[in-house]
């Protein structure tokens, strides 16, 4: 099986930075999109930053210019470099990765998500 694990939230100040990491493991052959959702209560989550496996980046337009999206393949990493954080971007974050494994069918691409990690930016 395939286990995305997250870290680096927190609680930070208006103007803050945070940096969250998100690693697999498990059965990995390769990954293909990997990038980061933030949900807050009673709302849907919502994507935050994507990086495909060819380096292509989209982000949220509220974050552009302020959080950065990067990944280390051979480590299955994806990171999230927040800067300028302001209290609307407190919220549960989220990583997803689309990890491609052998299955007893041959090789298929499965949506994995993190457990989740706490942002709180005070005011």
């Amino acid at each position: 099986q395939v286990q995305l694990v997250e870290s680096g939230g927190g609680l930070v100040q208006t103007g803050g930075s945070l940096t969250l990491s998100c690693t697999g493991s498990g059965s990995i052959l390769s990954i293909n999109d990997m990038g980061w959702y933030r949900q807050t209560a009673g709302n849907q989550r919502e994507m935050v930053a994507i990086i495909r496996s060819g380096g292509v980046k989209n982000y949220e337009d509220s974050v552009k210019g302020r959080f950065t999206v990067s990944r280390d393949g051979a480590k299955n990493t994806v990171y999230l470099q927040m800067t300028s954080l302001k209290p609307e971007d407190t919220a549960v974050y989220y990583c997803t990765a689309n990890v491609v494994r052998q299955t007893s069918w041959g090789i298929r691409a499965f949506d994995y998500w993190g457990q989740g990690t706490q942002v709180t930016v005070s005011s």
